[in-house]
């Protein structure tokens, strides 16, 4: 291998254990390693790949990195890349949930997280506020949050949210974008292979198929319909983690009893506390519904695979698959403005997961003085979320 790949690969562990605060703080560590450090690519091109990731469905921060690799050195680069990326906190995230599982240690864990569920809530909180004040600067966004929040709470079924996003691209598109494109869209469309788009479609639906067909006692037929959920949500998920868990939440928890909202909230507390992609707190969502079906340590295992493949395939596909026609797909401003009704149905599904998430938590003046903390300091100070994650770990060995 070149040693100027090896010089990014080098520069990729160092981005994945220092990469704390999502999205926004991870764009300009990636500044850091890959631009003014090393020059593996350009500044224009950095946020570029960065506006075509916000654009895509998927993990924002993990496509942007993929992308500058597959710049750097093309597709084994690029996965190398992605797996040095996702192995540390996706192996943290399902140790913890095979640890959470072990009737010796759960006590001391749930001892340790007793203050996590209200700082997580406080967290969704200023996710939901701070992309609400970004993303709702007009009626129809506004009308786009509010149905979803409404789909989302009365519903309660896993496919108001392709549904929801789907519509919410359409209206915001047909509202907002100009009439000039159709010779555009015609060039760019022709060089798209529909066969590619065909296999990225047939996948989900094979998972579909296969968990319907297979048997409900077989044990391969949670770890199916497990890799069809992830696949799915990775497909729809706009807006990174923030808009991921939320979305985890209502389907798992609520709609699935896959798992109790008690154990959500304390792994998305510990995630925030890790370095590296929210999504990778798929791993901890698939061994820990494992686990509350039956399933072994070996078992769990498989599930923390299943959730961390399948949640990052669909985004892994499709960075690859759109980088090399970038530069005319980034002159549409059709899919521009779709995204902003995307956007606003995402911040619906976040304020309903926040309704959702309340309700069943049993609520003292202490939880409820962590959750409105956590959502003062993130809202008008500059700590992250791993301090107050770490703080609020260390409260409940004093208290």
């Amino acid at each position: 291998m070149a040693k100027r790949q090896l010089l990014f690969i080098r520069n990729v562990i160092f981005f994945t254990f220092t990469s704390f605060g999502g999205a926004q703080a991870h764009l300009a560590l990636l500044l850091k390693y890959f631009v003014k450090n090393s020059h593996f690519i350009t500044e224009e091109e950095l946020l570029e790949l960065n506006a075509l990731s916000q654009v895509l469905p998927g993990p924002a921060s993990t496509q942007t990195l993929v992308g500058i690799a597959y710049k750097v050195g093309r597709l084994r680069l690029a996965l190398i890349t992605f797996i040095i990326w996702i192995l540390p906190s996706a192996a943290i995230m399902t140790f913890a949930a095979v640890s959470y599982s072990m009737l010796d240690q759960k006590e001391r864990f749930l001892e340790a997280l007793e203050f996590i569920q209200p700082i997580a809530l406080g967290i969704v909180a200023f996710a939901a506020v701070n992309l609400s004040r970004k993303i709702l600067a007009s009626q129809v966004s506004v009308f786009l949050a509010i149905g979803a929040v409404i789909a989302t709470l009365v519903l309660r079924n896993a496919y108001v949210f392709p549904l929801a996003i789907l519509i919410g691209g359409v209206i915001s598109s047909a509202v907002e974008t100009p009439r000039e494109e159709t010779e555009l869209r015609v060039r760019l469309f022709s060089n798209i292979n529909p066969r590619k788009l065909f296999y990225f479609i047939g996948v989900l639906l094979l998972f579909a198929l296969l968990g319907a067909l297979i048997n409900t006692t077989s044990p391969f037929s949670l770890p199916i319909r497990l890799l069809e959920n992830f696949y799915r949500n990775g497909i729809f998920v706009f807006g990174g983690g923030q808009v991921l868990v939320p979305l985890m939440f209502t389907e798992f928890v609520q709609m699935k009893h896959y798992l109790q909202g008690g154990e959500f909230l304390s792994g998305y507390a510990l995630q925030q506390a890790l370095p590296g992609p929210t999504f990778s707190f798929s791993s901890y969502l698939g061994a820990l519904s494992m686990k509350n079906f039956g399933y072994g340590p070996g078992g769990q295992v498989l599930g923390g695979l299943v959730g961390v493949i399948g949640i990052n395939l669909p985004g892994l596909i499709l960075i690859l698959f759109i980088v090399p026609f970038w530069d005319q797909l980034k002159k549409i401003s059709r899919i521009r403005h779709s995204l902003a009704g995307i956007n606003a149905v995402s911040v619906g599904f976040i304020v309903a997961a926040f309704l959702l998430m309340v309700l069943p938590m049993r609520f003292s003046w202490l939880s409820i003085g962590m959750m409105l903390a956590t959502f003062f300091l993130l809202n008008n100070t500059r700590v992250s979320p791993p301090l107050i994650v770490l703080a609020g770990i260390l409260l409940s060995f004093v208290i």
